[in-house]
């Protein structure tokens, strides 16, 4: 049986929000809903990686685990990286700090899959665009997916282009994604690529050095926090939706 862990990366230094994972979200971190929503996934080891002695002492204070990082680090690939180097693992879960409505299945949704497949090193949940106003969002990331979910490209652009409307979906990035840990490894050592660069979409690099990315469609959407506005939106959501309340009862 392959050993899943799930490392959930952060840092203070947020260039949007700055100090945004420890901003308060119903009276709980915004970390600490993360943390304790992944850690209702039975048989998973979850780890907080950040380079904030802030962070590590409130998450240690609700009895979470910590992984001290360096303070370097520009991309959470790379921070998830230094952080798995002691651990045993089959397959590592980046959860974004910043998905504070993730749902626990989300860990086995994305790692699952990528057990059986050889062919692919690493997965991504992708979900479906419904509102059409996310495709002008540059916030957001847009994927193109092949016939057998092979994800060819992402773009804070919209994409694809419609010249004539056949009808096709639309899909945007989550920030969870998984990779087998030999691969994670070497993804690090990669160097940096253009469209990685220009984008500013870590996993752009894996594509642009040949490797493929599995594409795991779900209609499970976790919404992220990109600006201090957010966090209404989310207490608006815990508050009103069923599933995110009961969710929301379990871990407070």
């Amino acid at each position: 049986m392959a050993k899943i862990i799930a490392i959930i990366p952060a840092r203070m230094a947020s260039s949007r929000f700055p100090g945004k994972p420890l901003e308060k979200i119903l009276g709980l971190p915004m970390i600490e809903h993360v943390r304790r929503r992944v850690s209702l996934c039975e048989g998973v080891d979850v780890f907080v990686a950040t380079c904030d002695l802030e962070i590590k002492e409130v998450v240690e204070s609700f009895g979470g685990k910590v992984i001290m990082t360096s303070d370097k680090h520009l991309r959470c690939t790379d921070r998830i990286e230094e952080a798995v180097n002691n651990i045993d693992a089959d397959i590592v879960v980046n959860i974004q700090g910043d998905e504070p409505t993730v749902m626990p299945q989300a860990v086995m949704e994305v790692a699952l899959p990528l057990i059986k497949e050889e062919l692919f090193q690493c997965s991504c949940l992708i979900y479906p665009i419904v509102d059409k106003e996310e495709l002008r969002n540059p916030n957001i990331v847009k994927v193109v997916i092949s016939e057998s979910n092979s994800i060819m490209y992402f773009s804070r652009s919209q994409i694809p282009y419609i010249r004539d409307d056949c009808g096709v979906q639309f899909f945007k990035q989550s920030g969870i994604m998984a990779f087998k840990k030999n691969f994670l490894h070497l993804y690090s050592k990669l160097p940096a690529t253009s469209l990685e660069v220009s984008e500013s979409v870590d996993m752009l690099r894996i594509i642009e050095h040949d490797y493929k990315i599995l594409g795991i469609i779900t209609p499970n959407v976790s919404l992220g926090v990109d600006v201090p506005d957010d966090i209404k939106i989310i207490e608006t959501i815990i508050n009103e939706n069923k599933f995110q309340n009961e969710l929301f009862q379990k871990i407070k």
